[in-house]
Formats: C-alpha cells, sequence, structure tokens
C-alpha cells in the first residue's frame, strides 16, 4: 500500500492515510535464528523415525541431545513445518473449510497397472535461512516421481503445476489420490484433474497410511539426499534434488520391483503391457 517514490506524498503521510505506524513500513522480518533451524532440521530427522512424537516427546528428544527447549518452543516449530503426531484422533488435517473434499476411492482397490493411480505429497526442505517445500507426484503402482516442483510458499501453484507437467509427458491417470490439504482441494488444482476426466481421491482424517508410498519416498529422499548437503540457496537445492530424482527413477532398483527393475523401467514395462 505505501509508494516509497510517490511524487507527492510523503511516506509518513501515507502510512498516516493508511493508518499504520512509520515503523511497521520499514519493518523487515528477521526469520528464525540459527538455533531454532537447527532445531527444525532435527526435528525432521527424527519425524521421519517416530512420526508419532508429538511436541512433549520431541522436545524430551531435544534435551536428551543437549538442547535446553521447552514444548510450546517445539510445538511452535512442528506447526511451522506442518507436521504432527500420527495417531488415531478427531481431527489431523485441516483443509480449508470452503474447499470441496472428496472421498476415498482406493479401499480394497488392486492398483498394478501404469498411470491408474497417481498421487501427490508435499514435504519440507531445511535451507540455511529458513525452508521451502517440495511436491512429488507419483505412479502408485511402479513407485516412479513422474514430476515435482520447489517452491518458498505453500500455495497451490507449484502444485498445480507440477500436476499439469506430469500430465502433459505421462498421460492421464484414471485416479489421483492425495491428503485434505489446501493446496490439492483447491479449485486451481481440481479443475486440472476435472478438464482431464481423472476421478479425484482423498485420505481420511488422520489416515497418513493412505498415501503411504510417496511417504516413504520422503524418507528416502532426505536419508540419500537431502541430510548429505548443506543447501545453501533454492538453485543449489533444486539442482541436487532433481539429480537424485533422476537417479531414483533411472538408477537406483526398487525393492518392489523384480529381477533389480528401476521405477522408471517397470513404468515403462507396465505401460507397454
Amino acid at each position: 500500500m505505501i509508494t516509497p517514490d510517490h511524487p507527492r506524498l510523503s511516506i509518513v503521510r501515507q502510512c498516516q492515510l493508511v493508518r499504520i505506524a512509520r515503523s511497521s513500513h520499514y519493518y523487515v522480518g528477521q526469520g528464525e535464528s540459527a538455533l531454532n533451524l537447527k532445531l527444525m532440521r532435527l526435528i525432521d530427522e527424527q519425524y521421519l523415525s517416530t512420526p508419532w512424537y508429538g511436541a512433549r516427546q520431541m522436545a524430551r528428544h531435544l534435551r536428551r541431545q543437549g538442547y535446553r527447549v521447552g514444548r510450546k518452543r517445539i510445538r511452535r516449530l512442528m506447526r511451522k513445518m506442518g507436521l504432527s503426531a500420527i495417531y488415531r484422533k478427531p481431527r489431523t488435517s485441516k483443509p480449508d473449510p470452503a474447499h470441496r473434499i472428496y472421498p476415498y476411492l482406493l479401499r480394497e482397490v488392486r492398483i498394478d497397472r501404469a498411470n491408474q493411480v497417481w498421487c501427490a505429497d508435499i514435504t519440507f526442505i531445511p535451507m540455511p535461512r529458513g525452508f521451502q517445500y517440495l511436491v512429488a507426484i507419483m505412479d502408485w503402482a511402479t513407485r516412479t516421481v513422474l514430476s515435482w516442483r520447489l517452491s518458498n510458499t505453500l500455495d497451490s501453484d507449484f502444485c498445480t503445476e507440477a500436476l499439469e507437467d506430469a500430465l502433459a509427458q505421462y498421460g492421464t491417470p484414471e485416479i489421483f489420490n492425495t491428503d485434505q490439504g489446501c493446496q490439492f482441494t483447491s479449485e486451481d488444482f481440481t479443475d486440472v484433474l476435472k478438464q482431464a476426466g481423472v476421478q479425484i481421491s482423498m485420505d481420511g482424517k488422520g489416515r497418513w497410511m493412505d498415501n503411504v508410498f510417496i511417504e516413504r519416498l520422503w524418507r528416502t529422499l532426505k536419508y540419500e539426499c537431502v541430510y548429505l548437503h548443506d543447501f545453501q540457496d533454492g538453485r543449489q537445492a533444486r539442482q541436487t534434488i532433481g539429480t537424485w530424482l533422476r537417479y531414483y527413477n533411472e538408477e537406483r532398483p526398487h525393492s518392489t520391483h523384480a529381477d533389480d527393475r528401476t521405477p522408471m523401467e517397470e513404468y515403462a514395462r507396465r505401460r507397454a503391457a
């Protein structure tokens, strides 16, 4: 609302007109401290091994590592990272109330064909001065990562771009499954699926196991790539993650597939069949 180089109104006068303090205009956010960023990385590493840890148990774990932290601090950091303890409770996902929630379509469905079911999810990537978010779209039967995007915000645009890229390169799936996050329930995202004639499926509340295969991808990605590199900026993270995902698709044999086939080899085989 404030235009610093306005030809007639000074910054003081503009602040008066919009009824904000001049200090608010000049304020620059400091972000998280170096210690908090380190704690967030440690929380993320431990969460991969013990996803049932809540703020209390995570604070106890960090105190045993020598960090003087309290439950409220850890709760704030976990909330900022989008992490919550996985256990049976009434409400673990908080979708936008204005968005439509679709039913889960994969219960007791045999999934054995390429492009039968795709799934998507978002994870947190630690950075020196904050964090970024990674979305990936995976073919369920073959575990192939069809598309991905990295973003420093949690809006729906980067998820929609990844979806459009996957549809353009690999065709159309029969069913697309996600959690109930607002990025996936947004009209921008669901409209792309509807226009392509794709059935939309969403996990039940608290049902992280409904999308377990992409959750396992995040664990592998972080242990084999993210935690082995000290990303300095988004460009480095994008290049390194892109290199690892190509390795995962084309060179790394997947334990699910026979004859030590890679995900992309299995995808090509099943699609040809």
